[in-house]
């Protein structure tokens, strides 16, 4: 009877708001960890005598009903001082708004609600996840919203509420509302660390085993915390860590719930025989081969009958397995609950002898499971590799690059770069030198990864190195942060890189530069042709370069410390196109001599201070562009994709290219004109008419004479084109 009169004092709270304190004691939350600081400031704003209401702001995914869940189990573990134990309720602001047509009857709604706090003979707590939801919330016409309607209990300390929501809507929101925001105490709940996130998972691993049926290995949980950390931008701990868990669980039981691959060939395969072997019945000259396909499809069940019981015998276990987990939660959400009761026998009968035989059992499955690891058709364990998987997934970054270590990353980057970038050995190695030391540990921590200023004439590679540099660091080549200089010219333009000031137009879209780094930190940022800034726009190097960091127009720091900051620079750029692979040493040292002067006359002197290195490249000679025609030639085979065809390039053919189209003043652009004009558009010819067909090999010579060639060639003024069905090997030749 007294239960069903409590029932009837909470008629609205349970009506519009869910019972935190009653799932915490069923053992339906999960487990928190990391947020005992928060937790012992919520219990200390509760504990004042009046404005005893705590707001939880800090980024989404953070934890910030983590710690509102943390209080609430605390009260069902009675871990509370006296005057905060009673009950917390979470309001469904949603519900309350949900249906209410008529003027008045939200308000009455949310009455009930508060009448229910205000009477109840226990204490009762309110929680209101998205807090910022009140302001507004149920206002039409002349009714008060729900804000409104709480302000009197706030103020007098009738109700004890915590709030939850993140700073931009609390500033957007609440900050506007003093009258309400001065009830409130801020509690702010910052993103965890890496290894705080670690233990977090740790703390929720058992959660999600028993909900997939799968069993979570440290390094998975490890793995997920710091690939999450490098790889997902825009996204805060430990909320994207946990995501990566579940999905590499979700998957892996969808995988266990699926046939296996090996067993789905050979059923397909067998299906298909049975077909056939039906339609060859009715054939009486098919006999032969009715008989060679009837002895296949009993090979076929030979070899699916091992693999079927296999597989059975481990799905059987993985089921047996998922229900001990099952069980073992039971068994210890019923402990929770005999422990609040009192119930010491039904506590030590769990401790001793229910709980212990099925953690037994449990740990007999998983490890049956550990044994026959090689050659399992199906497997339950989460591994790191797994979780690279998902990672590859949402990013759409290869997974052999997310598990190549860091250092393994590093100590071969100078050497790939050199295969990348053809000729620009001293630019290659001042940049990865650089790099080493950053991120090493001997870098700065509050500086960019590497400052450096690239000097040098047109097309030697000073953009294809930044290209190289963004694929090798961060695993994207095409997304590379571009920003033409030559855009900024105005003093006033620098509004476009960081974002219009309060007032203006555009305030809300943010900057060109800063919202990109923002949304992607580890990136290569490339600053073109700054030469042409107005100089008020590179003031904005200072702090970027020094501090690792840009204040925005909306006064958002955005953080430059994971980014990779190049600058170009073509002035001076004419004495480095003046020398070229034939000229002296001395000759070459003052040309560099020059472009330096040059740019020290252009550049502030505290800007080129905060740079690491500044990289001259050199004018490319005929031996680089033999091996950048190779580059180009297979770029070429690369573009013809699924058709497959090869080219080969005769030595004497080489020689043709690259003497019409080398100019150590353009460097190697002129080099790839020259061979979109005079070869990719001849291809194209040959695969349009139906002569060059998938696998063909093209061989291409230079045209000699004007005679007419012969039927199976393809001629030009300046080459001929043979297709064949092997091309010939020229390419050993080519830099002869």
């Amino acid at each position: 009877m007294q239960q069903k009169k409590a029932e009837m004092d909470f008629a609205n709270l349970r009506k519009y708001a869910i019972d935190l304190t009653k799932m915490a004691e069923d053992g339906k939350l999960d487990p928190v960890i990391g947020r005992d600081e928060e937790i012992r400031r919520v219990m200390l704003v509760l504990s004042r005598r009046t404005k005893n209401n705590p707001v939880l702001i800090g980024p989404p995914g953070v934890g910030k009903t983590a710690v509102a869940e943390g209080v609430a189990q605390r009260m069902a573990e009675g871990d509370v001082p006296e005057m905060l134990s009673g009950r917390l309720f979470s309001l469904d602001m949603g519900a309350v708004v949900a249906g209410a047509k008529y003027q008045g009857e939200f308000e009455e709604r949310l009455k009930g609600v508060l009448d229910d706090i205000k009477n109840a003979k226990e204490r009762v707590f309110l929680f209101i996840d998205e807090l910022h939801v009140v302001l507004g919330a149920g206002k039409t016409g002349g009714a008060m919203d729900a804000a409104n309607l709480l302000k009197p209990m706030l103020a007098r300390g009738e109700l004890r509420c915590i709030g939850a929501t993140t700073l931009d809507e609390y500033r957007k929101y609440v900050e506007k509302d003093p009258a309400f925001e001065r009830r409130f105490q801020q509690v702010y709940v910052e993103e965890p660390s890496v290894e705080d996130t670690i233990s977090i998972l740790r703390g929720l691993k058992e959660k999600y085993e028993t909900h997939h049926g799968v069993r979570i290995l440290d390094d998975g949980i490890v793995a997920a915390a710091k690939l999450s950390q490098r790889y997902i931008q825009g996204r805060y701990q430990p909320d994207k860590s946990i995501d990566l868990i579940d999905e590499a669980c979700a998957g892996t039981r969808i995988s266990i719930d699926s046939q296996p691959e090996e067993i789905d060939v050979l059923m397909r395969k067998k299906r298909r025989l049975e077909i056939e072997g039906k339609a060859l019945e009715k054939e009486p000259e098919e006999k032969e081969r009715l008989g060679s396909v009837l002895s296949e499809i009993a090979r076929v069940e030979e070899e699916l009958r091992p693999l079927v019981a296999r597989y059975s015998q481990e799905t059987e276990r993985l089921k047996e397995l998922r229900v001990f987990q099952k069980k073992l939660d039971m068994l210890r959400r019923k402990r929770v609950e005999a422990e609040h009761k009192g119930d010491i026998d039904v506590v030590a009968d769990l401790d001793y002898y229910s709980v212990p035989d099925v953690q037994r059992r449990i740990k007999e499955l998983s490890d049956v499971g550990g044994r026959e690891h090689e050659g399992k058709l199906v497997s339950e364990v989460i591994t790191k590799e797994k979780v690279a998987e998902v990672v590859a997934r949402w990013t759409g970054i290869p997974v052999s690059k997310i598990g190549l270590t860091q250092a393994q990353k590093l100590l071969g980057l100078r050497e790939r770069l050199s295969q990348a970038v053809i000729g620009q050995e001293e630019g290659v190695r001042a940049v990865s030198e650089a790099i080493i030391r950053s991120r090493s540990g001997l870098g700065h921590e509050c500086r960019p990864v590497g400052g450096f200023l690239f000097l040098g004439s047109t097309g030697v590679g000073k953009t294809e190195l930044a290209r190289c540099l963004s694929y090798e660091l961060f695993d994207e080549r095409e997304e590379l942060v571009r920003v033409d200089m030559s855009e900024y010219m105005e003093a006033h333009s620098v509004s476009r890189l960081i974002g219009a000031p309060p007032g203006y137009v555009g305030y809300d879209e943010g900057g060109q530069l800063t919202e990109r780094v923002r949304r992607r930190p580890y990136c290569v940022l490339l600053l073109d042709e700054i030469e042409k800034a107005h100089p008020q726009v590179l003031n904005i190097l200072l702090q970027l370069l020094d501090d690792g960091a840009v204040t925005d127009g909306q006064g958002r720091r955005v953080d430059f410390t994971n980014t990779v900051v190049i600058l170009t620079f073509n002035i001076g750029s004419e004495y480095l196109s003046g020398v070229d692979t034939g000229s002296s040493a001395a000759e070459r040292e003052r040309a560099k001599a020059q472009a330096l002067y040059a740019t020290q006359q252009t550049i502030r002197a505290e800007i080129l201070n905060r740079l690491d290195e500044i990289v001259v490249f050199n004018p490319l000679g005929v031996t680089d562009m033999e091996l950048i025609l190779r580059k180009q030639v297979s770029a070429i085979e690369k573009r013809l994709g699924d058709r497959q065809i090869k080219l080969s390039l005769s030595p004497e053919a080489a020689r043709r290219i690259i003497s019409e189209s080398y100019s150590p003043q353009y460097g190697a652009r002129p080099l790839r004109r020259y061979l979109e004009r005079n070869v990719a558009t001849e291809i194209g010819k040959l695969i349009l008419s139906g002569r060059a067909t998938k696998n063909a090999g093209i061989n291409i010579l230079p045209r000699d004479t004007q005679e007419a060639p012969g039927s199976e060639w393809h001629a030009t003024e300046k080459f001929l084109f043979q297709v064949t069905s092997v091309p010939e090997t020229f390419e050993c030749a080519m830099a002869e």
